[in-house]
């Protein structure tokens, strides 16, 4: 038993500590993925929706205080109850969000590893198996240092975790897994190769045969059947291939202009997701920024998914120098983690991003 405790000890301090570092290093994200979870059409506690990002710091730090903690053996006690609650509490919710088909990705990794539902749930259930032996076992874990190094260790853990958590916000993730990563150009992210594997359909047809109504199960084609059709419905065994990028868009209120845009060799996008949710302080730059990238050549734009009023408004306002385009609010938010955020491409690839509190340091 000693040894079983000891094992799982390590498996499950390194595992909590590595997903919460993933998460912690882009919390904004994470809260994103809250608000899905809070929604009407999923648990219904939308009153916890603003408060998604302070909860995603809070469950995020947890996370990986509790990996440090269960590692050096700092109050075990309290340590195992706390996974057990956490891992109790996580798996009823991958479970729900399996089962009824919710949230197709749970964030358990943020953008570095992509689970599907069900796998997230079988994940939850081997680390509720490997906590429970912990709170069996509780009197094998000890500390693995002395009182005063242990504690300081803790302490250490508890506000790096904090600090780190804040820079990501104040700035942008230290490391960028989502597919407008710096470097990554749009366009090919968007393409399907010619050799990529098919989606997998099954076609159920339900057809009235004397009387009694009979289903006829294909991959696609008609069946063959003596009867009165009735309807079809359609599941996916396989979705194939899925480009990383599927849904980015630049559209004026008359054309797409995606291509158009994405061809420029020097192209600033400053991208707000919600003009009305963007910082005050980050607004107040924008003017000097767009007019600094005008005069060194660049074609500026803004990216938002906010209606032509706040748009023109917002130009108003802060006497702005570029015109507004029409993004989805969710691609935006994924492009770039600041509101507002600048993003500089060349010919669709990214070469830089940049929160707004560092848009002094863009090079041009």
């Amino acid at each position: 038993m000693k040894y079983i405790v000891q094992i799982s000890r390590i498996l499950v301090g390194i595992l909590f500590i590595i997903s919460g570092f993933i998460k912690l290093n882009d919390p904004l994200g994470f809260s994103y993925k809250l608000q899905e979870y809070f929604g009407a059409d999923v648990l219904n506690i939308e009153f916890l929706i603003p408060y998604a990002l302070g909860i995603s710091v809070i469950v995020v730090v947890f996370e990986v205080v509790l990996g440090v903690f269960l590692l050096i053996g700092y109050k075990p006690k309290f340590t195992v109850w706390s996974l057990l609650i956490m891992i109790v509490f996580f798996t009823f919710l991958t479970f729900y969000s399996a089962y009824f088909d919710k949230v197709k990705d749970c964030g358990c990794f943020g953008d570095a590893l992509k689970l599907t539902p069900w796998e997230s749930f079988t994940k939850d259930v081997i680390l509720l198996v490997l906590i429970v032996i912990l709170f069996v076992g509780l009197k094998h874990i000890k500390p693995l240092f002395s009182k005063l190094p242990t504690t300081v260790i803790a302490l250490l853990s508890f506000i790096l975790s904090l600090w780190f958590g804040y820079h990501v916000l104040m700035h942008l993730p230290v490391i960028d897994f989502r597919a407008y990563a710096i470097g990554k150009n749009i366009q090919k992210q968007m393409e399907v190769p010619e050799n990529a594997q098919k989606p997998v359909l099954e076609y159920t047809w339900t057809f009235n045969v004397n009387g009694e109504e009979k289903e006829f199960v294909t991959n696609g084609s008609y069946p063959n059947v003596d009867g009165e059709y009735v309807g079809v419905e359609t599941k996916t065994i396989d979705e194939g291939y899925i480009p990383p990028i599927q849904d980015f868009s630049i559209e004026s209120d008359d054309e797409d202009l995606t291509n158009y845009f994405l061809e420029k060799e020097n192209l600033v996008i400053i991208a707000m997701y919600d003009i009305n949710k963007a910082e005050l302080e980050g607004l107040k730059m924008l003017k000097s920024f767009s007019e600094r990238a005008l005069k060194k050549g660049y074609t500026v734009i803004g990216l938002t998914s906010s209606g032509a009023q706040d748009k023109q408004q917002l130009k108003e306002d802060f006497n702005l120098n570029f015109d507004f385009y029409l993004c989805d609010e969710k691609v935006i938010k994924t492009i770039v983690r600041s509101n507002p955020g600048i993003v500089i491409l060349n010919k669709g690839t990214i070469e830089q991003k940049a929160h707004w509190n560092d848009i002094e340091d863009v090079e041009l």
